[in-house]
């Protein structure tokens, strides 16, 4: 059994700490930005590529606009007529596709979760936390420098919605579109794992 945890988070919830653990903890493959690699690798294009139209792109009612334009006509079309936001979504859903048949993973982000909503080994996951402690992690944790921490960290969770919500048509972070919603401020990083585990040598599906 292929089994597969996908992670959706928050910003500064700590997410990807979470997934990664988890990971070694299963002893399973882990994709965060491992997962560009092998999708630029397979596709020919650049890394870089991946990266800029990564989940920042879509940041802005403009951007969904403008690429949604693109993307109610891109059924119709081939890899070359589509925008390249469109182009690299759905090379990372093939990426995503063939990672879930090859072998037992965590993956995070990359609305994995969705892209494998049909797949009975799949286990969902979205981690949340207050404010306060996003705040914190991000300032200790992360280093990261910002003249309104909670604005910026807000600010990332919108892009990420953003994102999430165009390529899906669900909402980020509604608990209906996972198995299972952690809150890390209150259980923290390892009580999260620990659940997570048990969970996962639990799955019967």
């Amino acid at each position: 059994m292929n089994q597969i945890i996908t992670i959706g988070r928050q910003f500064g919830s700590g997410g990807r700490i979470i997934a990664k653990e988890l990971a070694e903890r299963l002893d399973i493959k882990y994709y965060d930005k491992e997962l560009i690699t092998v999708a630029a690798k397979e596709s020919g294009i650049s890394p870089e590529v991946f990266e800029k139209v990564d989940e920042e792109a879509a940041n802005s009612l403009l951007y969904s606009m403008v690429i949604g334009m693109y993307t109610s006509a891109s059924r119709m079309m081939n890899y070359s007529d589509v925008s390249i936001n469109d182009k690299i979504f759905r090379i990372q859903t093939e990426t995503i596709e063939k990672i879930a048949v090859e072998g037992p993973c965590v993956i995070v982000g990359r609305c994995a979760d969705y892209i494998l909503r049909d797949n009975p080994h799949c286990i969902k996951v979205f981690i949340y936390s207050d404010v306060e402690s996003r705040v914190n992690r991000a300032v200790n944790e992360y280093k990261i420098e910002s003249k309104n921490m909670k604005e910026f960290i807000l600010r990332c969770d919108k892009k990420r919605a953003n994102y999430y919500n165009f390529y899906t048509g669900k909402k980020w972070g509604a608990t209906c579109n996972y198995n299972i919603c952690l809150d890390s401020g209150a259980i923290g990083i390892d009580g999260c794992v620990d659940i997570l585990k048990t969970l996962a040598d639990n799955w019967k599906a």
